[in-house]
């Protein structure tokens, strides 16, 4: 355990964010026996609801614009909501008050056996992670999936190593936000699975997202990194540690030290004991469910993280099999006519929609949302070919239809302008009305959805329930 947690005795910290992270830094903070204060600009009906049970626990909360920082603060946790540049946050760091991030105190705490294989990138961490916990379950291992996968970091490192609720390995996902807060993590091995722009609001740029990304790459920490990114391959050879291990993995025939696909075969030829002349058959494409390119991908990555710590071919193919895709993830919904529907509400960015869209020949996309500011021409140029026709719904469907008529002008769009209930009904109709037998209609939005939904879940789940109610 880090010499850090030894000092929480009595320290005042304070905690910014009442979010999803925000209690469980508190509690984990209080059974330290620090003296907690949390602040939220927010004071709603939900921030005061979790501000009593906070203040019952035996923190202090603060809520409001007038929500400051406690002037014998000694230690500042900020939850990822909150950007670098917040006042409160900048004015902590001029008095010379450490910030850390939820997942630096997690780490500072947590049991010196404990593993962490950690996994990054714009696209694909919650799947990834998913699948290195069920290979290393598949192993034997004492695993747990956590980050922003259910259980919160700073959980999953407060049981005692003697206990039933202790894990050996965590396979930890985090965020550009989580990572920028870090400064001593170091993980086991780390997987970085791409880079594309997102987040650059809160991030000031496409570099400052970058480098944040690039932290998960420790001192000792075995840099896992696509070859297929040139902007990942910069990062894992330019910001990780020059001394420790780089292994890559692709969807091509891998190299010495790197994981990658031979014919129908996911192959290992990093963690063998000659690389240079020897591989291990790992699981085949039919054992990646759905086998998009994308997604295989993102079994390489968690295989290679689990062969870090020496799991046996055969536990990543077992893993592989048994991991179930978290909902709204290029999702089968029904077969329709003989027309597929797929639902991949998830797919919120340019690039995500991109990796959805390469994994079928014959397209009706269903795009649209809110941009974020992000540019959709080199998703729609390289798209064009496999468009059968797009349907657009959302605040910023224009930009898309721009795009759309520039780079794929003969691909038939229709315009879905309305915002209420019936709009995904419209959508599935229109949808369904342009897609011939042997078409996929693809929910990939590209683009978020609160401009019309709560979030991603509920724009998938009316897509699936528009399409079943089609299927009768």
């Amino acid at each position: 355990m880090d010499d850090t947690a030894m000092e929480l005795s009595g320290r005042a910290v304070c905690v910014t964010g009442l979010g999803v992270t925000g209690p469980p830094v508190v509690h984990a903070l209080l059974a330290k026996g620090a003296r907690v204060t949390v602040v939220d600009g927010r004071d709603d009906e939900a921030n005061r609801e979790r501000a009593e049970e906070l203040r019952a626990a035996g923190a202090g909360v603060g809520l409001g614009a007038a929500a400051v920082l406690p002037g014998d603060t000694g230690l500042v946790v900020t939850t990822p909501g909150w950007r670098p540049d917040s006042p409160l946050l900048v004015g902590a760091a001029e008095a010379g008050i450490e910030v850390i991030g939820d997942v630096e105190l997690a780490w500072r705490l947590k049991p010196a056996e404990q593993v962490w294989l950690a996994v990054t990138g714009t696209n694909g961490k919650t799947t990834t992670v998913r699948m290195l916990e069920a290979m290393l379950r598949a192993d034997g291992r004492r695993a747990l999936a956590v980050g922003n996968v259910g259980t919160p970091v700073i959980e999953a490192v407060l049981a005692e190593p003697s206990s039933a609720e202790y894990r050996d390995v965590l396979a930890v996902e985090l965020s550009s936000f989580q990572l920028h807060w870090s400064d001593t993590v170091r993980p086991h091995a780390a997987a970085i699975l791409n880079i594309a722009p997102d987040h650059l609001d809160w991030h000031g740029g496409m570099d400052p997202y970058a480098e944040a990304k690039a932290k998960i790459y420790g001192p000792g920490t075995i840099r896992v990194a696509n070859t297929a990114d040139p902007v990942v391959r910069a990062l894992a050879e330019t910001r990780g540690d020059p001394g420790a291990p780089l292994v890559g993995f692709g969807l091509g025939t891998p190299r010495a030290g790197e994981l990658g696909v031979v014919e129908d075969l996911l192959v290992d030829r990093a963690f063998v004991a000659d690389p240079r002349s020897s591989a291990e058959e790992l699981a085949s494409l039919a054992d990646v469910v759905p086998a998009a390119p994308h997604n295989v991908a993102n079994a390489l990555a968690a295989a290679a993280l689990a062969r870090s710590v020496g799991a046996d071919p055969g536990s990543v193919r077992a893993g592989l099999r048994d991991f179930a895709p978290e909902p709204h993830r290029i999702a089968h919904v029904a077969t329709v006519g003989g027309v597929d529907y797929v639902d991949d509400s998830k797919a919120t960015n340019p690039h995500a929609a991109a990796a959805s869209l390469a994994a079928y020949p014959s397209v009706v996309w269903v795009a649209g949302g809110l941009l974020k500011g992000a540019d959709v021409n080199d998703l729609v140029a390289g798209a064009a070919g496999r468009l059968r026709a797009v349907v657009l719904l959302g605040a910023d469907r224009s930009r898309l239809r721009e795009a759309l008529a520039e780079r794929a002008p003969d691909v038939p769009v229709v315009d879905v302008d309305r915002a209420d209930d019936g709009a995904m009904a419209e959508v599935v109709a229109a949808a369904a009305g342009l897609a011939a037998p042997g078409d996929t209609v693809l929910l990939a939005p590209a683009a978020a959805s609160m401009d019309m939904f709560v979030n991603y879940a509920a724009r998938g789940e009316a897509f699936a329930r528009e399409v079943r109610a089609l299927a009768g």
